[in-house]
């Protein structure tokens, strides 16, 4: 009995070790794939002024936004690192406080993000990415427990969907050619990203000024509790637009999911800063 009670105090004290150490083989692995894309920005990448000839083929409103939001005369970027400190996350009915990082290139559509937060006082990390041409959802508990792993082709298209919601961010990547622009009206563009054989497109809302207040598509899967995907419709609203260094970028963000029961917002995002063209 002795040995039993001192061989679970060793285990419980391995635990509490483990989760006090800053390692995680979750960040490790978002560190890695972000440091491997960067060194993979092609060294002569275009760094000129984004100018009014730059941006004369995209629509009207996009335009208008990008000028509002005072891109014209910046560098160009080769990728933006976005930081959420305060987002409630809905995680099958349980809300969540997470941080959450991301980083999205402009020469490929690449998204890499990573979710940090606690469930019952455990470690939660999260691994959302679209890399290499696939895209991926991964929910490990305890720096070693896999909840879940998601890939496939409906996760490539719900990703590269995603990584267009946020093509606005990082206007050097709103210029690529595997991205096409349709005018709707004067508040409304379609864009359809075609990207390693699949495609994703939505439509772009703008406000009065020009600032972009949502991105609407239905080339994403929502996965309900009992683990079946359907397709649904699914928003990025974003709003409260702060400016540094000249440039407005949103500070609030929600991702909605627009199902028959109702809208369900599952990531309610505050306090969000957008950097540019930064190593880690």
């Amino acid at each position: 009995m002795v040995w039993i009670f001192g061989t679970l105090v060793i285990l419980l004290a391995a635990v509490i070790i483990w989760f006090s150490l800053s390692y995680s083989p979750v960040q490790s692995e978002f560190h890695r794939m972000v440091a491997a894309q960067i060194s993979q920005i092609d060294a002569g990448i275009d760094r000129s002024e984004l100018t009014e000839a730059d941006i004369a083929h995209l629509p009207e409103p996009v335009q208008k936004h990008l000028r509002w939001c005072g891109y014209l005369g910046a560098a160009k970027m080769s990728h933006m690192k976005a930081h959420y400190d305060d987002v409630d996350f809905n995680l099958s009915g349980r809300t969540l406080k997470i941080k959450y990082t991301q980083y999205n290139f402009a020469q490929d559509p690449v998204r890499i993000a990573y979710i940090d937060t606690r469930l019952f006082g455990v470690p939660f990390e999260g691994l959302d990415s679209y890399y290499g041409g696939e895209g991926a959802m991964k929910g490990v508990l305890g720096k070693a427990i896999t909840l879940f792993n998601e890939k496939g082709p409906a996760m490539d298209q719900s990703c590269l969907a995603t990584s267009l919601a946020e093509v606005l961010l990082l206007p050097t990547l709103a210029l690529q050619d595997f991205i096409e622009w349709e005018t709707m009206d004067v508040h409304h563009v379609r864009a359809t990203l075609s990207y390693d054989g699949i495609s994703a497109s939505g439509v772009f809302t703008f406000g009065e000024q020009g600032e972009m207040i949502q991105f609407t598509t239905s080339d994403r899967e929502y996965t309900e509790p009992n683990g079946m995907s359907k397709p649904a419709d699914w928003s990025a609203v974003c709003g409260q637009y702060r400016e540094a260094n000249g440039i407005k970028t949103p500070t609030s963000l929600q991702a909605v999911w627009h199902l028959e029961t109702g809208d369900l917002v599952y990531f309610d995002g505050r306090d969000i800063s957008v950097t540019y063209d930064v190593t880690e």
